[in-house]
């Protein structure tokens, strides 16, 4: 279910990008392009420009919308209730030898171990 609902939300990511670089420019944005009556660009404020490309805009932005909310849901039904940390301490520890000051180091291999021991050089 999480994989189809995540095949589609990049589907509509895509098609949205792809329908917003395809409108036409109104001008005005970001003060570039020059005339166009200011931040309205021409029409009446809080009307919708009513073009096709405007409308399909709009769908596939509320699409785009809903999915991330049931990919949130999904991701929140499916998560542990414990943090990365707790995680982290609750992990098998390693093999390690106490160094001065409570600092620790990897143990050195031993002849009978399956690593290569590395030359030192003295």
């Amino acid at each position: 279910m999480e994989n189809v609902v995540l095949i589609v939300h990049l589907l509509l990511a895509l098609s949205l990008i792809v329908v917003v670089l395809l409108q036409r420019s109104e001008g005005g944005g970001l003060g570039m392009g020059g005339g166009g009556g200011g931040a309205a660009g021409g029409r009446v404020a809080g009307r919708s420009s009513g073009t096709a490309m405007g409308k399909l805009t709009w769908v596939l932005a509320g699409a785009f919308i809903c999915t991330s909310m049931v990919l949130t849901v999904i991701a929140a039904s499916s998560s542990s209730n414990s943090s990365v940390l707790d995680r982290l301490i609750d992990a098998p520890a390693r093999d390690e030898a106490p160094l001065d000051e409570g600092l620790t180091a990897p143990r050195a291999p031993e002849a009978g171990d399956d690593a290569p021991v590395l030359p030192t050089a003295d």
